[in-house]
């Protein structure tokens, strides 16, 4: 199994950073059928081969997820667009 740790300062605010983890979280479930719930200021995120959890305050990012056999193969294509959305959502 091999795993994602990515954290990152922003400057959106707490209401604005949950609302970007939502995009994400929406595209994430439409593109690749990936479920996700809230616990508080963190959203769990899951589908076969992959878990994780994307942890948002009113300044930092931070996403931690485990990838299945299949596609650690591909983490750093992963870990690569997962930088683009943090981009896009976090600046």
């Amino acid at each position: 199994m091999s795993t994602i740790h990515l954290q990152r300062k922003h400057k959106v605010g707490l209401k604005k950073a949950k609302a970007a983890a939502q995009k994400i979280a929406d595209e994430m479930n439409e593109v690749f059928d990936m479920s996700s719930e809230w616990e508080g200021n963190t959203l769990h995120f899951s589908r076969t081969g992959v878990q994780g959890s994307l942890t948002v305050s009113r300044d930092t990012v931070n996403l931690q997820a485990k990838l299945g056999l299949l596609l650690a193969a591909l983490k750093p294509r992963i870990e690569a667009q997962i930088e683009k959305n943090f981009d896009k959502y976090f600046g």
